[in-house]
């Protein structure tokens, strides 16, 4: 099995394996330290992907295991009235817990595939989840801490730092209408299991719609501030050239005349099911599967086309299992000859955003979601 589509750059090819971290079940390996690995298409297929499944992405190298037991989440900055400081048994007990279905996607989800190729981990298709969040919304919590009204955004500190004293804390903010959104959480659990280590144990943020960057892991600080945050990993790092994307929330507070902050997942389709290349016997019928995705708004149709993208036909759509989450679909593929077959699926969400033929080139490889093709064959 290839560690990613063949239109990877060749080293990331050659140095990827299919390779275990504690607790996992093997995944392809973009980088050891900081650990970065994707999940294999073929373990995307499923509504929910299962833990030991779940993609690994940091920016830093040093993970503490941390003890839950003696974790504390403290909330503070200069635009809340009543500093607060909770314990993990604390936030479970004295707020209402909920669970979302949700995608967790990196936002440089697919960069290897960009041509020409740009700078950055190159992903293949891996670098997302579908998993039931379990957690706590952060509204409340932010209520009970008494917002003044020059508060402008929230930032979000975990555990993980650098090897070296100079290297940027992974800090992100929000703005503060993102912030209080119903839906955007402080998650203990996923997929009815407390957080695995390497998902951000023993809580998180989940944002759902938004690029992955923003889901804090071990979550330790939030700070409610009343000027834009200015740290490297906002101020720097995950910013596309402003009005390049038609889709896409904006995050005014940090925006630019030059750049502004990846935000809002754009629609978005996989083929977890057959693999590219693969070959079928004379008479088979040929379930072809995979899932669709979108910031939100939720997936109306995917259609797929056998012939190179001549001709389309819809799929048929699995279960809804709500707005943030993926939609399975399959198409049930009878060729009436041998051949070769050029696959090709797009996904449409209800406020009628298609995916493109082509990918936006951006200076580091974000949101790539232009319409996939696999190659089959019918011997």
């Amino acid at each position: 099995m290839l560690p990613g589509p063949d239109t990877l750059p060749a080293g990331a090819l050659e140095s990827a394996v299919l390779s275990s971290l504690p607790g996992k079940q093997p995944l392809i390996k973009r980088t050891y330290r900081p650990p970065n690995y994707e999940t294999p298409p073929a373990a995307l297929n499923d509504p929910f992907t299962p833990n030991s499944r779940f993609f690994v992405r940091y920016h830093l190298s040093s993970i503490p295991a941390v003890d839950a037991a003696a974790w504390k989440l403290r909330i503070g900055g200069d635009a809340v009235g009543t500093p607060l400081e909770y314990t993990l048994a604390e936030l479970q007990r004295r707020f209402e817990v909920v669970d979302l279905a949700a995608v967790c996607q990196c936002a440089g989800n697919r960069r290897g595939l960009f041509q020409p190729h740009v700078p950055g981990i190159q992903w293949g298709h891996g670098a997302m989840g579908n998993a039931l969040w379990k957690g706590i919304r952060l509204r409340d919590v932010l209520s009970r801490a008494h917002l003044k009204k020059e508060a402008l955004e929230v930032t979000f500190d975990g555990a993980d730092t650098g090897v070296l004293a100079k290297t940027p804390d992974f800090v992100k903010s929000l703005p503060l209408a993102k912030a209080l959104d119903d839906h955007t959480l402080i998650a203990f659990a996923m997929n009815g299991e407390a957080l695995p280590h390497w998902n951000g144990f023993p809580a998180r943020l989940v944002v759902p719609g938004w690029t992955a960057t923003y889901w804090v892991k071990h979550l330790n600080a939030i700070d409610v501030v009343s000027k834009a945050f200015d740290g490297f990993w906002m101020k720097t790092a995950y910013r596309i050239p402003t009005g390049l994307f038609a889709e896409g929330g904006r995050f005014l507070s940090q925006q630019t005349e030059t750049s502004t902050p990846v935000t809002e997942l754009l629609v978005n389709s996989l083929i977890t099911h057959p693999a590219d290349g693969q070959r079928f016997g004379h008479g088979d019928a040929i379930d072809i599967n995979g899932v669709a995705w979108d910031g939100g708004q939720g997936i109306s149709r995917v259609e797929i086309s056998t012939d190179g993208g001549r001709s389309w036909d819809l799929c048929a759509l699995g279960k809804d299992y709500g707005p943030y989450a993926w939609r399975p679909w399959v198409y049930r593929f009878a060729p009436s000859h041998s051949g070769t077959f050029a696959v090709k699926v797009r996904a449409t969400n209800r406020s009628g955003s298609t995916q493109g033929t082509t990918a936006i080139e951006n200076p580091a490889g974000y949101h790539h979601n232009a319409i996939q093709t696999i190659t089959i064959h019918r011997v």
